[in-house]
């Protein structure tokens, strides 16, 4: 049985040259511009992709913890976290991500705590990393 989901394109991106690329999401219409980064020839005056794949792994795991958060009424509102990318050289890639996550002044459970847990590092875009790539994740909850 084929369980691959097909849709039709939903991201249209256009190199404008300088290493820029401009990125369209076709239903919305909202664009993301990419600049390559000051260590790669590029300017940094926006998001380089490995920026975004990093902070996508982020936005995910906040989409995952905030459906499991809607379905036990578990409070996450205003929660943040902080990523950091560190690449490798040879090949040039990122080779790890840390994210720390930060929770509001709520008391959780044990139970709550582990069921953020377990739905950010389950996320789809966790899944789909290379398995080289080393998934740093720290949860910071309010004692």
């Amino acid at each position: 049985m084929n369980t691959r989901i097909r849709r039709m394109a939903t991201i249209e991106t256009i190199y404008q040259g300088g290493l820029r690329t401009q990125a369209k999401h076709v239903y919305s219409g909202n664009t993301i511009i990419t600049d390559a980064p000051l260590d790669n020839q590029g300017k940094a005056e926006a998001f380089s992709p490995t920026d975004l794949m990093s902070a996508s792994l982020g936005s995910c795991m906040f989409t995952i913890m905030g459906i499991a958060a809607r379905e036990h009424g578990i409070d996450i509102d205003g929660s943040t976290c902080s990523i950091t990318k560190i690449m490798a050289a040879d090949p040039r890639r990122v080779s790890e991500i840390q994210i720390t996550f930060n929770f509001p002044e709520i008391i959780y459970t044990e139970k709550q705590r582990a069921i953020l847990e377990r739905s950010a590092r389950n996320c789809p875009v966790a899944k789909s990393l290379h398995p080289d790539l080393v998934q740093n994740i720290v949860f910071n909850f309010k004692d």
